[in-house]
């Protein structure tokens, strides 16, 4: 399985969207999740192939930090099962 699973943090719900958007118009990825984490902190959650999920994250981070304020975002290649069941899927 050549899957990815990338996330971008923001303080602020703005720039999460503006991400978010950014990223679904990237590449093609699937937007998976949004996890509100609480103090205005939220990330958006994208699964797809490597490529596509690494150029997702660039635009989005890129363009969160251009409106709002970027926390972090990071890509991770071929995620165990595990990883993805314990903290994307509840």
């Amino acid at each position: 399985m050549n899957q990815a699973l990338g996330l971008v943090e923001t303080k602020g719900l703005l720039a999460l969207i503006e991400a978010t958007d950014a990223m679904a118009k990237a590449a093609n990825v699937e937007i998976t999740k949004r996890i509100d984490i609480g103090g205005a902190f939220c990330t958006t959650v994208v699964t797809g192939d490597v490529g596509s999920v690494r150029a997702a994250v660039e635009a989005g981070a890129a363009a969160a930090a251009q409106v709002g304020e970027l926390v972090g975002s990071h890509v991770i290649a071929r995620p165990s099962e595990g990883l993805v069941e314990a903290f994307i899927n509840k």
